[in-house]
């Protein structure tokens, strides 16, 4: 046991236990429910909610892989944070993070989708989008499970374990958090906060202890079809999305904004090898020139509100996901306070 882990209370050494494999964690990561809730005690933690991809990184004898929640490899489309994460002094841990990539100072996703789509390690480092990968939890350190240690240890663990340095940083904290810090984060440009028990262990699935408090609405939606353009527009005129409910998938409307001449150009030719005959929709979708796909894209959208009939008001297109499986596609709703 290293050093770090032996100085711990010997109440949290008696939680330690033999850590399971890195793939195993990768696709079982903690995830955090939406929330209304504005008004915390001193129980909570807060951090900054980041515009980016979810990242476990495992480092072992056997090497250094980065992987997605889906626990998909990206060694390739991001070598300069695997270098620097196997260039740790410590070679046993397994961390939990956020890639992101900046435009003016903020966290911006359709940036760093230029880094999503290259597998090519050398196309990656001459694509001109720096990023940077944001530590906030770890998981194992020395052959150890740290998941049921307060979040509080496990990440004065992480800042101690690690070096940190450009393009790896550590995620900072806050202990005190509502709406007047959330207001203070949106006001900065920041997609909102992370609200997390500070004593909470480390769950394999979607849990109340984590919250998100969003600044402006934004989840994962699957595509199933898309209409033809019209008069100037290229590529395609609108996206048809949708969620699982009870293992259907439901319409939630179109998205006409969002995309440059690029996307547009490129989306068309992804989504014409996805063609079928048939809607995947469980709901009547009546709009003209329509193409059916097979529901394997996910994209991200931002909105207004969901209206009363269950369609997104004011949707704009944000980019596609590839760390979300269209199955585990479901409506957000905010928990309540």
């Amino acid at each position: 046991m290293s050093g770090l882990l032996d100085a711990l209370p010997a109440a949290q050494q008696r939680l330690l236990s033999a850590a399971p494999s890195g793939g195993e964690l990768a696709t079982h990561p903690m995830l955090a429910v939406l929330s209304d809730r504005r008004v915390f005690d001193d129980t909570w933690v807060f951090e900054r909610k980041l515009d980016g991809i979810r990242a476990l990184t495992v480092r072992a004898p056997e090497g250094t892989r980065l992987l997605s929640r889906t626990g998909r490899a990206m060694n390739n489309s991001y070598p300069e944070l695997v270098e620097a994460l196997a260039a740790q002094s410590c070679e046993d841990f397994t961390v939990d993070g956020e890639i992101v990539a900046y435009s003016h100072g903020r966290t911006d996703f359709s940036r760093l989708q230029q880094r999503m789509q290259l597998s090519d390690p050398r196309k990656a480092r001459a694509s001109g989008v720096a990023v940077t990968y944001y530590l906030f939890d770890l998981l194992t350190l020395d052959g150890k499970d740290l998941r049921r240690l307060p979040l509080r240890t496990r990440k004065s663990l992480l800042r101690r374990a690690l070096d940190f340095a450009p393009p790896v940083r550590f995620t900072p904290h806050r202990n005190q958090g509502g709406q007047r810090e959330l207001d203070e984060a949106c006001a900065r440009g920041w997609e909102g906060l992370i609200a997390k028990r500070a004593e909470g262990t480390y769950l394999p699935r979607r849990s109340p202890d984590w919250l998100k408090l969003k600044c402006a609405r934004a989840q994962e939606f699957v595509i199933g079809g898309f209409t033809e353009p019209a008069g100037s527009r290229v590529g395609f005129g609108a996206l048809l999305i949708g969620y699982y409910a009870d293992g259907a998938l439901r319409y939630a409307g179109k998205v006409g904004t969002g995309y440059d001449q690029a996307a547009l150009h490129r989306l068309r030719r992804t989504l014409d090898g996805l063609e079928q005959r048939q809607s995947p929709f469980a709901d009547v979708v009546r709009e003209r020139g329509v193409h059916w796909v097979e529901p394997q894209l996910v994209a991200q959208v931002g909105f207004t509100e969901w209206t009363r009939d269950g369609m997104l008001r004011h949707p704009r297109f944000l980019g596609l996901r590839d760390d979300k499986e269209p199955a585990d596609v479901v409506r957000e709703e905010p928990a309540a306070g």
